[in-house]
């Protein structure tokens, strides 16, 4: 038989020119048994893709159950909203408040969830993304309870404050942290866990709408809002399986912590090591970067040009988010329902279970969707959907009348806003906000989003009612409609496309060919002195 240049550990056989094929000859028969060294190899190579397949199923699971868990605090916001639309109604009726102050209590949780906002940046730079998490809980339970046992409008006044708070630390800090622990590749998709929680919220709140609705007037709604206190227990199990954020973590030089975190969330080992020295680069953890001497604050308040594009970016998605109107139709959805002809109030509570299983329901496309067609494809369905709906739900209330045709437009346009929104503008807006901004000034950045977003809900939810009085239910959803058609301009001209890169690649899609080539010689400067250290 011929000979194969293929090595083998043999067993001192003799081939047939007499050279021995033992473990130092390189030759080998071609009849011989089959080669163990390769088999050896082959099963290792097996062996190991077996591994690493375990390995990426854990990490997987690991970093959804992170998702999950730091989306909870959402519920809490989607419950208060979904509940206050029924409940304000036995509210009124129990102890008999005026039009302003039904207006006032539904709006003050989001003018007051600003504060909340602005201190959860600052806190979680200091105590961490995860106590702020877990404080955000503590203070909206204190507000739901003080709600619930509520003798008069002043106590529950109280109430609305403290949930306020807490909601404010919660909306701000769920998407950075969630942003701060996924991979890049499912980074969009579960980032938006905090809005598919929020839908969830409401849906709950709708369903204890309809649910208690039968109760006297003086109980009812009093159960609606304690039904809120429950998801605290989970909050506070999830504590205990959630990590720390790896970049806040690396903000603090606390390196072997934040490579032990990046261990866990992510698949590939061997990538852990280059994520930590891009976080490294990106914190400026060597003391080498350009703001050393200067504070977050002023850094936000003087912000460079490409800081100062993010800031549009960031805060102005942020506002159209909630001046195109979705917190009107969320939270005044028995009254649209009212005044499209349906007077049965448990019809009316029923039509609006009917818009919180839409809602849901399409934030799940938007989690399909977001990371395989990107954010901006999402954003354009999304603003010019709502804009259509929007119009023809104006074009309902001033023109349909009060007829069953009217009352089935006004329900298909009310759920087809919301679908539009959950699909797009709802998610992507805290996906962007979370992953747009430098590391070093990321929370407090991202703070500043939701203090416009909370901000601008609270003006629609304190003057719909007010505005809806004075030029008709039908003509503010003309209004809503024309600045929905603004947000599909400002996606066009001051939106990026994020889907697929990292956190620290998305910063120099915001800077100038001046500002690239000034941020390379300093990230070169960095890794030197990472590398040195």
């Amino acid at each position: 038989m011929g000979l194969v240049g293929v090595p083998e550990i043999g067993n001192g056989e003799m081939g047939m020119s007499g050279i021995p094929l033992g473990t130092k000859n390189k030759y080998k028969r071609m009849d011989s048994e089959p080669e163990v060294e390769l088999t050896e190899e082959y099963e290792d190579g097996a062996s190991r893709h077996h591994l690493q397949q375990i390995r990426s199923k854990k990490t997987r699971k690991y970093v959804l159950a992170c998702a999950i868990f730091a989306s909870l605090n959402s519920v809490l916001l989607g419950y208060d909203v979904g509940v206050m639309s029924g409940a304000i109604i036995f509210i009124q009726e129990d102890l008999k408040i005026t039009e302003v102050q039904e207006e006032v209590l539904v709006g003050i949780l989001s003018i007051v969830s600003l504060f909340g906002s602005l201190a959860g940046g600052k806190t979680s730079d200091i105590i961490g993304r995860k106590w702020t998490m877990a404080l955000a809980a503590v203070v909206f339970q204190a507000g739901a309870a003080t709600m619930t046992l509520a003798p008069s409008f002043e106590i529950l006044m109280i109430g609305r404050l403290f949930a306020g708070v807490g909601i404010g630390f919660g909306v701000m800090i769920a998407p950075v942290y969630i942003a701060e622990i996924s991979p890049t590749i499912d980074r969009g998709s579960l980032t938006s866990f905090p809005e598919i929680f929020i839908n969830l919220g409401i849906l709950l709140g709708y369903v204890s709408n309809y649910a208690f609705s039968g109760l006297p007037a003086h109980i009812n709604w009093r159960i609606m809002l304690a039904v809120g206190i429950t998801p605290s227990i989970f909050i506070g199990f999830a504590l205990f399986v959630i990590p720390e954020s790896p970049r806040w973590l690396v903000l603090q030089n606390r390196i072997d912590e934040a490579r032990s975190v990046l261990m866990k969330t992510n698949e590939n080992e061997s990538e852990v090591e280059d994520r930590l020295n891009e976080i490294l680069a990106a914190a400026d953890n060597s003391s080498a970067g350009k703001y050393e001497e200067k504070s977050v604050t002023s850094e936000l308040m003087n912000p460079s040009p490409s800081l100062r594009r993010m800031l549009i970016t960031g805060f102005g998605i942020q506002c159209f988010q909630q001046i195109t109107g979705i917190d009107a139709t969320v939270y005044y959805s028995p009254e649209i329902f009212q005044e499209a002809g349906i007077k049965n109030k448990q019809n009316v509570l029923a039509a609006t279970v009917a818009v919180g299983v839409t809602k849901t329901v399409f934030i799940m496309v938007a989690i399909l969707l977001i990371d395989k067609l990107g954010r901006k494809p999402l954003l354009y369905v999304s603003t010019i959907g709502m804009t259509i709906c929007l119009f023809s739900l104006g074009f309902t209330l001033s023109v349909l009348g009060k007829g069953q045709f009217g009352v089935a437009m006004a329900i298909l346009s009310v759920c087809g806003n919301v679908a539009f929104f959950s699909v797009g503008i709802g998610p992507v807006c805290w996906v962007l906000t979370s992953e747009i901004f430098p590391l070093r000034v990321r929370a407090q950045a991202a703070a500043l989003g939701a203090v416009g977003n909370r901000v601008c809900s609270g003006l629609v939810a304190m003057s719909f009612l007010s505005v809806s009085n004075a030029i008709s239910f039908g003509g503010t959803f003309f209004i809503f409609s024309a600045v929905a058609a603004l947000s599909v301009v400002f996606v066009y001209t001051c939106v990026p496309e994020t889907k697929g890169k990292s956190l620290e690649q998305i910063e120099l899609l915001f800077q100038t060919e001046h500002d690239q080539k000034g941020g390379q010689v300093e990230l070169g400067d960095v890794e030197h002195l990472v590398q040195k250290g």
